[in-house]
């Protein structure tokens, strides 16, 4: 989901790899040790949640976690968290990174030190305010002036223990004088409409020299100040929540009177004094946060087309996509936009055999065939990750969630064998998950994404042609993929791929490392199997497959159909009424989406209450808060009605969007338009027509045909490959250099040339010069976005608040940006 701005659309995502906390503050019970979790959350909502480490002050997550972020934000945050079985979970400390600091961190393991937290540090939202001065005549004939301060409206306040009834104290503050004025509570909604205004007599001797202006005494305007602070009405004993303040002198009317702008709201100055940082411990954290600046399709048209062609460039090595991986710190990093851009327009197969022919002709040894991180390599993973997901969903979940939950000890390690356990018994239990394992792999051959089948097709028939004399290359370049690495990293971690929620426990986790290491090497087609294995162990239990069988199921894969599991989670829905006079309250529900059908149920294991075919989804969007008064709301429009529900975060709420769309995109009766908020009170909120049935009023977003390429955005990725040359110029300009020296002489090569494959130099040099020329042509479009949007930006309008800091932090590094100079 991209925020709008004038001539491109920003989208944001971070990736966070959340490490281990250490020297947590001691548990004041007997046993001192806590049972911890950490939380990543948007501000203050909470959108992951790792899974609970028992019993230590130095828990160890080792979690994973990646979304788009669909809304604007200030703080990053992470929140430590000590599980309470019989009270609330009790704040151990957090880690709140500013947005304009996240570069700061950008992919590398950093330590940061929990801080307290507390009422005046929970700050979030923004407040319209409005403050004019006027002089008047008081009725003993002496001049003052008085002051009018409007509340009109805050936004993205933070909601406190599940509710948000938010009101605003005014407060004219100076050495001897504070008064006081409140707003009416608004309930249940964090984006309260005030729109009240309070007067406050400011009064001033000699307070103008002529009629139309007034000229303030330096000391009264400097010591006096509007003070707004918002708070929570809460019904408990322990008083209102404080939400943030905003303090602005009079003296801003100077400037302009009157004055009216947008403030964030801030901590509370004179808030409870925190504990010193070491006192809380520390977290392990790496995060990736990218954004990116999206302009329309016609500016990438130079740079897409040149990267499109790179499938059919003579030789491969000369085309802009491979020039990228060989600029490029990291294969991966080209890999992901690279196979997201030729998924998206088609081109992904004849692009893979492209650079992977070129690979093999330069492979001497048949069984290092594709073994290295090459870009190869990395785009078939990226691909098998993007188009194969939903089959390793349908091939392993079962299995995985049944060894999982069984927990049979499956240790064959003799030294590490527990007390009691046997031997015999943990082999045959391991015997049989591998059996399991390998039959669902093997026999789920037709199941595999077309895409996938056909970039395997082209990796067997180019080693076949360049090892003719070895009769099993054919076999052992796709088996390199498909269980070296795709099923058996699956199998490994299961919760990098969405096969499990979290990291699993030790010994379940032991046992799919076990499972995982046969599966790789029953894959692999080795000549000398038990040579595979560092571990005798190891190399003992695998002479039960050391059987023919087993690599003739490798070569020869039948179909087992298997149904999808999707999503399974509790939310809040809407009881839809169908009895005439049956009530419509809000309900939470166990969810659950297959392929088949979309169910909610009381609670999990229970039959399904109501149950909507797939066929029957004719749109799914979101719901416009207003409806209920309830954020994270989407509704499943059916024929007969429409179904609402409250997923429990914004990132949540996207997911389930994105998935029920996809599995109900080939419906032919899909929506064209829908209506945006709920049929309440005898008409639809959005457009007052007062049938129920009445045609939708908005267009629907999200009708897009079943293909895995149609769900990418061919322009974003451009943008990202256009950002990974422009960081890259140098070695650009350094590969141009070695193209030159190539093609001119014939003697030794220089040392920092080397590192480049450049087979035929004078093609590559055409390439690299069209790249230089359409990377600054986008260069020079960004950096007059930039000036553009310096000029026009008002500081205090709604979308840049008096306060962002994230805002003008942009602005000076962009602007002290220059772009590459042609």
């Amino acid at each position: 989901m991209a925020v709008e701005e004038e001539g491109l659309r920003v989208f944001q995502s971070v990736k966070i790899k959340i490490g281990e906390a250490k020297n947590l503050p001691t548990y004041p019970g007997p046993n001192k040790m806590r049972d911890c979790y950490c939380t990543v959350n948007l501000d203050q909502e909470e959108v992951f949640r790792t899974q609970i480490v028992e019993k230590s002050l130095c828990p160890f997550y080792g979690e994973d976690f990646y979304c788009e972020i669909p809304r604007s934000f200030r703080h990053l945050s992470f929140y430590i968290f000590d599980r309470d079985v019989f009270r609330r979970d009790s704040i151990i400390g957090k880690v709140a990174i500013r947005k304009e600091d996240l570069q700061k961190y950008h992919n590398r393991d950093t330590w940061f030190q929990l801080q307290h937290v507390d009422a005046d540090s929970e700050v979030q939202g923004k407040v319209h305010l409005a403050l004019r001065l006027s002089e008047v005549i008081t009725d003993s004939g002496v001049v003052c002036h008085k002051l009018a301060t409007r509340i009109l409206e805050c936004q993205g306040l933070p909601i406190v223990n599940g509710q948000c009834d938010p009101y605003a104290t005014v407060t004219l503050a100076g050495p001897c004088r504070s008064e006081a004025k409140k707003t009416k509570v608004k309930k249940k909604t964090n984006n309260p409409q005030f729109d009240e205004v309070f007067y406050f007599e400011v009064t001033r001797p000699c307070s103008y020299n002529r009629k139309s202006h007034f000229d303030f005494e330096d000391e009264d305007v400097d010591k006096l100040e509007i003070r707004v602070d918002l708070w929570n009405a809460s019904n408990l004993k322990f008083g209102d929540e404080f939400l943030g303040e905003l303090r602005v002198p009079l003296k801003v009317l100077r400037q302009s009177s009157p004055h009216e702008a947008w403030y964030f709201l801030q901590p509370r100055d004179n808030g409870s004094k925190s504990l010193k940082p070491e006192d809380l411990g520390s977290l392990r954290l790496n995060v990736v946060y990218t954004e990116d600046h999206v302009f329309s399709s016609d500016y990438y048209s130079p740079l897409r087309d040149l990267l499109l062609r790179s499938a059919d460039a003579e030789p491969v090595s000369a085309s802009a996509a491979h020039i990228l991986g060989e600029v490029c710190r990291e294969k991966q990093e080209a890999a992901v936009p690279l196979v997201r851009l030729f998924l998206h327009y088609g081109r992904v197969v004849p692009f893979i055999s492209a650079i992977a022919s070129a690979e093999v002709q330069r492979t001497q040894d048949p069984n290092t065939i594709f073994r290295g991180n090459s870009l190869t390599s990395k785009c078939i993973d990226e691909t098998m990750k993007l188009a194969g997901m939903h089959y390793l969903h349908v091939t392993l979940k079962p299995t995985i969630e049944e060894i999982c939950q069984s927990h049979k000890s499956c240790e064959i390690d003799p030294v590490r064998l527990k007390d009691g356990e046997s031997l015999e018994s943990n082999t045959e239990n391991l015997r049989q998950y591998v059996d399991r394992v390998f039959s669902v792999i093997t026999t789920s051959g037709l199941s595999c994404p077309t895409v996938m089948c056909d970039i395997f097709f082209s990796l067997r028939e180019a080693a076949a042609k360049r090892f003719q004399d070895d009769l099993d290359v054919r076999y052992t370049a796709v088996s390199s993929f498909i269980f070296l690495r795709f099923f058996a990293p699956a199998i490994l971690s299961p919760n990098l791929f969405q096969l499990t929620p979290h990291h699993t426990d030790p010994q379940t986790s032991r046992t799919l490392t076990l499972v995982s290491k046969t599966i790789q090497t029953l894959g692999s087609l080795s000549k000398s199997k038990s040579a595979s294995f560092k571990e005798s162990y190891m190399a003992a239990f695998y002479e039960f497959f050391n059987e023919q069988k087993y690599a003739d199921a490798v070569k020869n894969k039948e179909m087992q159909g298997t149904q999808a599991l999707f999503l399974r989670r509790f939310m809040i829905k809407r009881a839809q009424g169908r009895k005439r006079f049956g009530m419509k309250n809000f309900k939470k529900r166990w969810f659950r989406l297959t392929n088949h059908e979309f169910t909610y149920q009381k609670s999990k294991g229970d039959p399904p209450l109501y149950s909507i075919p797939i066929e029957n989804i004719l749109a799914v969007e979101p719901l416009e808060e207003e409806s209920f008064k309830m954020k994270n709301m989407f509704q499943v429009i059916q024929p007969e009605r429409a179904l609402y529900i409250q997923a429990n975060n914004c990132v949540e709420a996207k997911a389930w969007i994105d998935i029920l769309t996809k599995v109900s995109q080939c419906n032919q009766k899909r929506l064209a338009v829908y209506h945006p908020s709920a049929y309440l009170n005898g008409h639809w909120l959005c457009c007052r027509a007062s049938s129920d049935t009445a045609a939708g009023c908005s267009p629907c977003t999200s009708g897009l045909p079943a293909n895995i390429q149609l769900d990418i955005d061919g322009d974003r990725e451009t943008e990202r490959i256009y950002s990974l040359f422009s960081s890259y110029m140098s070695k650009l300009e350094k590969m141009q250099e070695a193209c030159g020296s190539r093609s001119v002489y014939d003697g030794p090569e220089r040392e920092e040339y080397s590192t480049f494959v450049i087979d035929d130099p004078q093609e590559t040099y055409k390439t690299l010069k069209q790249v230089i020329t359409g990377v600054g042509a986008l260069e020079l479009e960004h950096a007059q976005h930039r000036r553009d949007k310096f000029k026009r930006t008002k500081y205090g309008s709604q979308e840049h608040p008096i306060g962002d800091k994230s805002f003008q932090s942009y602005i000076r590094q962009q602007s002290e940006t220059p772009a590459h100079s042609m």
